[in-house]
C-alpha cells in the first residue's frame, strides 16, 4: 500500500472491538467517505468468539465466519481492508501491548483520521450497558492517537521497524445512542448500503426490512434536519494556519 495521498484525499482508519461495530456505528459515514474518494480502513481489535450462546457453537469456526462477514460489510461500503488483531472477544482490556498494536498501525497507515468509541460511556439510556470491550478498544484507540503514535520515545521498538511518529489530524467518537455530538454525517445517500453491509453480519444480526436501522438514524439526523444521519464528537488534532499552511 502506497502511503502516498493527494492533497484532497484523507486516509481514514476505524479502530473497533468486534465485528459488526463499526457498521452499526459509523457504516454510513464509510460508504459516504469511500464514495468522495477517500481511503477507509477499519481495524477490528477482538477475534469476535463470544457472538454466540450456543453450546454446540464451533467457536474457531464461529471466528472464521465473523471475519468473513466483516470483509463482506467492509466490501458492500467501499471499505479497503480490514486489520484483525484476533484478541479473545468478551475479556479486552486497554492493556500497553494492545496500545503498542494500535499505534503500530497507525504508523503504518498514516490515517488524517481515525474513528473509534467512547471510551468514558458506560450506560446508554436505561436499557442498555456499554460492552466492556468497546470501551476497552475505545480507550486503547484514543491513547494510541494521544501520545502513543506522535511521540518518538513511547515505543521506541516502533522506531527499529521503520515506523516514525505520526500525527492524527482528527478524532471523530462515535456518538451511537447520545452524547456530545460535534458532527452530524449526513447518510441519506448511503443508508441502504449500511442496511445492506449489516445484513452481512447474519450471525449476529437480524436486520429484516431494515426499518429499525433507519428509525435509528432518523432519530439522529432530527437534531441537525437531516433525514438520516450518523454522529460523532470530532476533536481537532491539528488546525491549519489562516494561511492554509
Amino acid at each position: 500500500m502506497s502511503n502516498a495521498l493527494s492533497s484532497s484525499t484523507l486516509r481514514i482508519l476505524g479502530i473497533f472491538a468486534h465485528p459488526d461495530d463499526p457498521e452499526f456505528s459509523m457504516g454510513g459515514s464509510a460508504a459516504l467517505w469511500a464514495d468522495q474518494g477517500h481511503e477507509v480502513y477499519y481495524c477490528i481489535v477482538t477475534d469476535g468468539s463470544a457472538g454466540s450462546n450456543d453450546p454446540n457453537q464451533d467457536l474457531r469456526e464461529l471466528v472464521r465466519i465473523r471475519e468473513e462477514e466483516q470483509r463482506a460489510a467492509a466490501r458492500v461500503l467501499g471499505v479497503r481492508e480490514v486489520f484483525f488483531l484476533g484478541y479473545p472477544d468478551g475479556v479486552l482490556e486497554p492493556t500497553l501491548a494492545l496500545r503498542r498494536e494500535l499505534t503500530r498501525l497507525i504508523r503504518h497507515l498514516k490515517p488524517d483520521r481515525v474513528v473509534c468509541g467512547d471510551p468514558t460511556a458506560f450506560f446508554y439510556g436505561d436499557e442498555y450497558i456499554n460492552h466492556a470491550d468497546h470501551r476497552a478498544a475505545a480507550e486503547a484507540a484514543v491513547a494510541a492517537v494521544f501520545p502513543s503514535a506522535p511521540t518518538r520515545p513511547i515505543f521506541p521498538e516502533l522506531l527499529a521497524e521503520g515506523l516514525e511518529p505520526h500525527q492524527v489530524k482528527e478524532l471523530y467518537i462515535t456518538a451511537d445512542h447520545g452524547g456530545p455530538y460535534t458532527v452530524f454525517v449526513d447518510i441519506s445517500s448511503t443508508i441502504e448500503r449500511k442496511i445492506e453491509a449489516l445484513r452481512r453480519h447474519a450471525s449476529q444480526v437480524q436486520v429484516g426490512d431494515g426499518e429499525w436501522v433507519r428509525n435509528w438514524a432518523a432519530e439522529t439526523g432530527k437534531t441537525a434536519g437531516l433525514a438520516y444521519a450518523e454522529s460523532f464528537r470530532v476533536m481537532r488534532l491539528v488546525r491549519e494556519h489562516q494561511d492554509g499552511s
